[in-house]
């Protein structure tokens, strides 16, 4: 039996989203406090604890400290304890933060184009076969035992070319003329299989740019809105919003780059299929003729 679309379809897409969108989450998310910690009265401006009780304070609060640390090396997720922490803490984590809102449509580009680029390259390789060998198969179970053997070969091997062959030969009944337009039908459904997910690269890679330079744009409002505020102009006042516009900008240049190359590879690679269908169908066609017009003559 051959291998249906929905089989083919990646079981990893939805784990690796929620993975990430999760990842995206926590990066974004600021680190809380433990639920459960009062703060304490000496902290509180215009409150101060009373003198005979001092030392119940100092070790109430040695206590609370304690108590949150512990609290932190247990559960990771808070501050900067256990992986996400650490991550939220690496300069990858802090240029998420610094990047500002639109890093979030970014990180979704990221996700999706990285999901597409595995299922692409698997599908691809999958369907990579050796078309030379398999249509000598092709040829000899024809001359030999007919169209069945030549369907029995196409059965054994994986990818759109075995796929368009075996449509075609079902039909081998009807003529050549039936087997040459089931090989074309069938090669219009596998090319569309091929193409499937090109459509969203070439999306992502025209958006993530544009996705930067609104984040460019947001951070310069940023920066002038801090000028008009202030009083006083200084370079610390303005370095936040031009930040962030460089850090956006460059995500989104970063993003589309690597997807605009994948994107190239993937159309030379369905093309190459192209050819190879093209071929390996004439072929086919041929050797149905010729076998048609062997029996006409009465020829073996």
């Amino acid at each position: 039996m051959r291998e249906s679309r929905s089989s083919r379809t990646s079981v990893f897409v939805i784990p690796v989203l929620l993975l990430v969108v999760a990842l995206g989450i926590g990066l974004a998310t600021p680190g809380v406090r433990a639920q459960g910690s009062p703060v304490p009265s000496s902290t509180i401006p215009g409150v101060q604890a009373p003198a005979a009780d001092s030392v119940a304070t100092a070790r109430a609060d040695s206590a609370r400290a304690a108590a949150d640390s512990a609290i932190t090396s247990a559960t990771g997720n808070r501050g900067h304890g256990g992986v996400l922490g650490r991550i939220r803490s690496s300069y990858l984590g802090t240029m998420y933060a610094k990047g500002g809102i639109c890093m979030h449509p970014l990180l979704l580009c990221v996700i999706v184009g990285l999901v597409l680029i595995i299922e692409r390259m698997w599908t691809l390789w999958r369907a990579r076969i050796d078309t030379r060998d398999l249509m000598i198969n092709v040829v000899r179970a024809l001359r030999q035992e007919g169209a069945q053997g030549a369907l029995r070969v196409c059965e054994g091997t994986r990818g759109p070319i075995a796929a368009m062959l075996h449509s075609g030969l079902m039909r081998a009944h009807r003529g050549p003329e039936a087997v040459e337009k089931a090989i074309q039908t069938a090669g219009a459904i596998e090319m569309a299989f091929l193409e499937r997910g090109l459509l969203a690269l070439a999306t992502i890679s025209n958006v993530a740019p544009l996705l930067g330079f609104l984040g460019t744009v947001t951070g310069m409002i940023k920066a002038f809105a801090a000028i008009a505020a202030a009083e006083q102009v200084s370079a610390k006042l303005v370095a936040r919003g031009i930040e962030e516009a460089l850090i956006t900008t460059a995500a989104g240049l970063m993003i589309a780059v690597p997807v605009s190359a994948f994107y190239a590879y993937f159309v030379l690679a369905i093309d190459r299929f192209v050819l190879e269908m093209e071929e390996a169908s004439a072929e086919v066609v041929d050797e149905l003729l010729d076998i048609e017009y062997r029996k006409s003559t009465g020829q073996s």
